[in-house]
């Protein structure tokens, strides 16, 4: 089978430290060209990684033949711009999450893309990976029963003033940045969307984007709660909550490329750890993207989760002006 050749639309940290090195060696996956507003940067970074194709504009990278998928981790209010323009120049389109800013916005560049004839997804790379499928399917069976919450918790400390997490014009923030796999990860193991939501955010002073944020979602039975931060100790962990036993995730959204996952379930037989082979979940990510391609059929998560993903994130923070439950 053919490669899928791509186009990266900036020189992000993001791209450098956990996708450039699974896709070097892929069979389905070819990058074939990097750009920045920078043509130095562009191109260094382009030797760096072993890129055949530097260009000094996003532009002009969209402009190339060659490339049939652009990958997208721009700030998250410049989503929504590219995604039309990646569209526009018959670009498939992996986009960073959140997807854009808001609902509205994240449904009308989804309706934009599909209008131009190229595939779109929300690059949420964790469910890719194989604890959690097993995840949804030990749920789906009833092997813990009735689900009655799901418990999320999701943190990382950093308060460098320059960082785009900590920019609110830029779309920064715990929920914009984190939150939003606390609400997909919920969504994901009930399979269904919350009806409503409540939530208390904490602000930074300085910066403006929220540091500290809690959510209950109710589900019309089943609830999720979370809390993410920004500023505080680095955790994360997914708690699953049912009428015949529960499981925990234990490594949930970070999962390192190199060593097996781990999921703990526990019923009235016992408790058990199940161990996953060792996977990339960011090579699952573009590898499968690129079958969808290659194969011509449907993207693994389908657009639209990208527009009901925003719709909570909007009502969340909503919630937190209102101070009430608001619906989704």
């Amino acid at each position: 089978m053919s490669e899928l050749t791509w186009g990266v639309l900036s020189v992000s940290g993001h791209y450098r430290q956990r996708i450039q090195l699974p896709l070097r060696d892929s069979s389905l996956v070819k990058v074939a060209a990097i750009a920045s507003r920078s043509r130095e940067r562009a191109e260094a970074a382009a030797a760096e990684f072993g890129i055949p194709k530097a260009f000094a504009s996003y532009e002009d990278l969209l402009a190339d033949p060659e490339i049939r998928a652009v990958y997208i981790p721009l700030p998250n209010s410049m989503h929504a711009e590219w995604v039309r323009k990646a569209a526009d120049a018959g670009k498939h389109i992996l986009c960073e999450k959140p997807f854009t800013m808001n609902a509205d916005e994240t449904a009308a560049a989804v309706e934009y893309a599909r209008s131009r004839g190229v595939k779109v997804m929300e690059a949420f790379m964790y469910r890719l990976h194989p604890q959690w499928k097993r995840v949804r399917d030990l749920v789906k069976v009833g092997e813990i029963g009735d689900v009655h919450g799901v418990n999320v918790f999701f943190s990382y400390n950093n308060q460098d003033p320059s960082n785009i997490r900590n920019r609110k014009e830029v779309g920064g923030g715990a929920l914009y940045d984190i939150g939003c796999y606390a609400v997909s990860s919920s969504r994901f193991i009930l399979d269904r969307e919350p009806e409503r939501v409540v939530s208390r955010i904490v602000r930074d002073p300085d910066f403006g984007t929220d540091i500290l944020t809690s959510a209950i979602m109710d589900f019309g039975g089943p609830r999720a709660t979370f809390t993410v931060g920004t500023q505080s100790a680095p955790f994360q962990r997914v708690d699953v909550l049912g009428s015949k036993g529960s499981l925990t995730v234990h490594l949930p959204f970070n999962m390192y490329p190199d060593v097996p996952a781990k999921i703990t379930v526990t019923t009235s037989i016992g408790s058990r750890d199940i161990l996953f082979p060792v996977r990339d979940q960011y090579a699952e990510l573009f590898e499968q993207f690129s079958l969808a391609v290659l194969e011509d059929r449907p993207v693994p998560t389908p657009p639209q989760d990208a527009v009901e993903n925003q719709k909570v994130l909007d009502a969340i923070f909503r919630s937190a002006e209102t101070g009430q439950w608001e619906t989704v």
